[in-house]
């Protein structure tokens, strides 16, 4: 049951979004729909970049899984009460989804474990940027 069914963003005024993620201050792995920018670090601990381009309908469908799963009514930190957001020990997400008119960021601690449905739901989405980024990814290294 999604959390929110009618979105204030609409599909129409989706122009992109920024994804980072990491541990400590300085998030390392970062990507940017909006220029394809993506920032990794591999396992051999080196910064790779290179630039993906996400497919319209790409875009359209990660859109329409936020507005299904209720990313617009996430609390703007998702983190057990007094938790350090900038942790060394602790994996965390940056999601902000940008429109014509506003945008919604929304910080993710994984071991976040207050609401086990929002935690879920959370985890769901950076589940689906990642694989669509990596899925995007890997049609630009086939061609």
């Amino acid at each position: 049951m999604p959390i929110l069914r009618n979105a204030p963003f609409k599909s129409a005024e989706f122009e992109s979004f920024q994804f980072k993620w990491g541990v400590g201050s300085n998030l390392e792995n970062t990507y940017n729909s909006a220029t394809g920018d993506y920032q990794y670090v591999n396992s051999r601990d080196s910064i790779v970049k290179t630039r993906v381009k996400l497919r319209s309908n790409d875009m359209l469908y990660l859109h329409s899984k936020a507005n299904e799963l209720g990313l617009w009514n996430f609390p703007d930190v998702v983190a057990n009460s007094g938790s350090d957001l900038k942790s060394p020990k602790v994996l965390r997400y940056e999601i902000q989804f940008n429109y014509k008119r506003k945008s919604k960021k929304v910080i993710y601690l994984t071991d976040y474990n207050e609401i086990p449905k929002l935690r879920d739901v959370a985890a769901q989405m950076i589940k689906l940027i990642s694989q669509s980024i990596n899925d995007a990814e890997e049609r630009y290294s086939n061609k």
